[in-house]
């Protein structure tokens, strides 16, 4: 199996927190869709002997390409691969972008799935982050577009300065209400060189409380499993038959083609990375060459990047695995350094795989760092 990731990177507007590669300047969208396909013909025999089961619009804001650019991409992927016969196709959306015609429109094109970055449905969150919606256009497009798709994933962010506990549980119980059977909610991040950073410095907006951040975190996972949701990945929830494919194809190490500027391709041995300026990108494509710089991993590094994403899942790290894969002393250095995390109850082993406990969950990329091996020249 195989899924291909397609960045789109345009925004209306930048979010504060937001440190992705996209440009709100929309001039070169004709010349960068054309390159996308082009791309993704140049490289259609990194998967001749596989077919496509997952298609993926990442941004950015994709919602912002018309039906027939959306369309000509989605052509170009079947025009150069083989694709299975009912593929998860998800537009990444923004709810501004989403109106009653244009759902229902989607609703007809081969797009199955929407995930709808709400972030949140109180008018002062959104001023924050700088959204380009609000809460109004949010509820509006998530009571149409559940009439339209089964299949819908919207986003919240957790840990927003001034945001409290009570507000928090009414975002996922207005969440809850519109019926959707899968939910990302991420801790909200400060990056370096976002406005956000700048404005927390400045003491323009207050810092992120951690300790809040994680009794939010433990409300959702509290509230979404009572509600019939799989805590599937440290931010992802879904009910039974609704987990994306596309991300626990990433999770689980499988093989994916990422097409766009910015974007990063996995093959299992190599991480590949496109450049991340849209001029760059466009001009080579034109020259018939690939603005894309390969890695090829270490056996260390496919170790570390096993434990780290195996750890955020309830699939765990498979300790047979990593004895097939890695040999027999990968997993007793695994089985030795996971022993303090054991004895604090964060890490338990079961069934040959090791897994995180809930009270190790927020943890877990601490966690993981901790049971990397260090590359030796």
């Amino acid at each position: 199996m195989s899924g291909i990731y397609i960045h789109i990177p345009f925004c209306k507007q930048a979010c504060y927190y937001c440190d992705f590669h996209f440009s709100t300047s929309l001039k070169k969208k004709d010349e960068l869709v054309n390159a996308l396909a082009q791309e993704l013909k140049l490289r259609k025999d990194e998967f001749k002997n596989s077919s496509v089961e997952t298609i993926y619009f990442g941004g950015g804001t994709p919602s912002l390409l018309t039906n027939v650019e959306l369309q000509f991409i989605i052509d170009s992927v079947y025009k150069n691969y083989k694709v299975s016969a009912n593929p998860e196709i998800t537009l990444e959306a923004n709810p501004d972008d989403l109106s009653k015609e244009r759902i229902i429109e989607l609703s007809k094109s081969p797009i199955n799935r929407l995930s709808i970055g709400i972030q949140s449905f109180f008018e002062a969150d959104l001023k924050l982050m700088n959204r380009a919606h609000n809460a109004n256009e949010a509820k509006e497009c998530l009571s149409v577009a559940t009439r339209h798709f089964d299949n819908i994933s919207l986003d919240l962010i957790y840990g927003i300065p001034g945001a409290s506990n009570a507000q928090w549980l009414e975002n996922i119980e207005t969440a809850l209400r519109f019926g959707v059977p899968h939910i990302s909610s991420y801790a909200l991040t400060v990056e370096p060189k976002t406005a956000l950073a700048s404005f927390i410095k400045k003491g323009i907006i207050d810092d992120v409380d951690d300790e809040q951040a994680h009794e939010q975190f433990h409300m959702l996972k509290a509230k979404l499993e009572a509600s019939g949701f799989v805590h599937y990945e440290l931010s992802n929830f879904g009910k039974e038959g609704f987990f994306s494919k596309n991300n626990s194809a990433y999770w689980q190490g499988k093989s994916y083609l990422g097409i766009g500027p910015s974007a990063h391709s996995f093959n299992g041995r190599q991480r590949g990375w496109n450049v991340s300026n849209n001029s760059k990108y466009i001009k080579a494509l034109q020259q018939q060459q690939l603005p894309i710089e390969v890695e090829t991993l270490t056996q260390t590094d496919q170790y570390n990047e096993y434990v780290m994403t195996g750890l955020r899942t309830i699939w765990g790290v498979s300790l047979l695995k990593v004895e097939n894969e890695f040999g027999i002393d990968y997993k007793d250095y695994l089985i030795e350094q996971s022993k303090i995390f054991i004895n604090q109850q964060l890490l338990y082993i079961d069934d040959k795989h090791i897994r995180v406990t809930k009270k190790g969950q927020f943890l877990c990329d601490g966690i993981a760092s901790e049971l990397f091996k260090i590359n030796k020249a």
